[in-house]
């Protein structure tokens, strides 16, 4: 009896859980068109949770925006081809992604065209 009680105390506790865990991965914030830009690298950061592309761009007024672009972590983003040295500060990039709902420069990545034509 108490080893079905300790059981459910913990199938409870996982259900209840669950929701807030799944909650960091949503995409309510993002659009759901895709955009594509063209830039300069300004800085890679390769690091966990999330690897972060950072350009600068030129928006639809000609003014020149740093975008920041986030990706999935660096175990997954290698299974896809990039690595720590895949850009460097002034490298020219095309850059497709889901822009955040609010209107700032922020994204999700979807592919990235290196300078020498590659596309990730």
């Amino acid at each position: 009896m108490r080893k079905n009680l300790v059981l459910v105390i913990v199938a409870v506790g996982l259900f209840a859980v669950s929701p807030s865990l799944s909650a960091h991965h949503g995409s309510a914030s993002f659009a759901t068109t895709e955009i594509t830009l063209k830039g300069k690298v300004t800085e890679w950061l390769w690091a966990n949770p999330h690897c972060f592309l950072k350009i600068d761009a030129m928006d639809e007024t000609g003014k020149v925006r740093n975008w920041n672009l986030e990706m999935g972590n660096p175990t997954d983003m290698q299974a896809r081809g990039f690595a720590r040295r895949t850009f460097k500060p002034g490298d020219e990039v095309t850059v497709t992604l889901q822009p955040v709902t609010s209107g700032a420069s922020v994204g999700r990545i979807r592919t990235v065209v290196l300078p020498d034509g590659t596309k990730l």
